[in-house]
């Protein structure tokens, strides 16, 4: 049976995830299943927000919520891309390459599994699995 949310019991649960603060006040979502990966790419994340996901492994999908008006610099994507290598199966390994594009250019493919997206205008970040210093994880 599927849990539901406490205000609608038809309503699907919310996404579990994992809740990090990068310097700045940027936010950083990751999802902890196939299911919170689907919730928070294409529900939750609005189209100016940056998604992330390591290349070519399995890995949670990684959203970096942009506030109103704003853009990462270089040195926020790189951190929140190592956020998504950290929560992937190349945690122990070096330099990953993670895929990174605004989550306006993710989507589902008609009947495809839980977890499963496709991405369009992706720029590939190479980075150390890392979580960040003072990791708030939640």
């Amino acid at each position: 049976m599927k849990k539901t949310s406490p205000d609608n019991p038809f309503a699907p649960a919310p996404p579990r995830l994992w809740t990090y603060t990068l310097p700045g006040g940027w936010k950083v979502l990751a999802g902890r299943t196939d299911a919170d990966n689907d919730r928070l790419s294409l529900r939750l994340a609005g189209p100016d927000d940056w998604w992330f996901h390591v290349r070519g492994m399995p890995g949670s999908h990684v959203v970096l919520v942009a506030p109103p008006g704003s853009q990462p610099d270089r040195q926020t994507l790189k951190a929140a891309a190592a956020i998504a290598a950290w929560h992937s199966k190349a945690r122990g390994g070096g330099v990953t390459p993670v895929a990174c594009t605004q989550a306006r250019f993710v989507t589902k493919p008609p009947g495809a599994k839980p977890g499963t997206v496709q991405i369009r205008k992706e720029t590939v970040l190479k980075v150390r699995p890392a979580l960040p210093d003072d990791a708030g994880e939640k």
